[in-house]
């Protein structure tokens, strides 16, 4: 007899809950979206979810050996590259 494998499909989280998931303010989330700096996420239908996968993704982005590193996760702001038209300067 073979074994099936079950599936588990990846549980979406909303801004409220995805925030609290972080330790953010869901305003934060909210800013972290508007900017592009913060994770992944998807619309269904009208509504915004974020997989686990991709919440842990981005917070893993924030691990630091020592306080010299560079941040690779950016505050919750407008920030000189993205603040062109579209978004699309490079920054020199």
């Amino acid at each position: 007899m073979a074994e099936s494998a079950t599936v588990i499909p990846p549980r979406y989280l909303r801004t409220p809950e995805a925030a609290r998931f972080l330790g953010l303010s869901g305003r934060t989330l909210e800013k972290h979206r508007t900017y592009g700096t913060g994770p992944a996420f998807k619309k269904l239908g009208g509504r915004v979810v974020y997989a686990l996968a991709d919440l842990q993704a981005w917070a893993n982005l924030g691990t630091k050996m020592s306080t010299a590193e560079s941040d690779a996760v950016l505050p919750a702001k407008r920030h000189q590259q993205q603040a062109a038209v579209g978004g699309l300067a490079t920054h020199r």
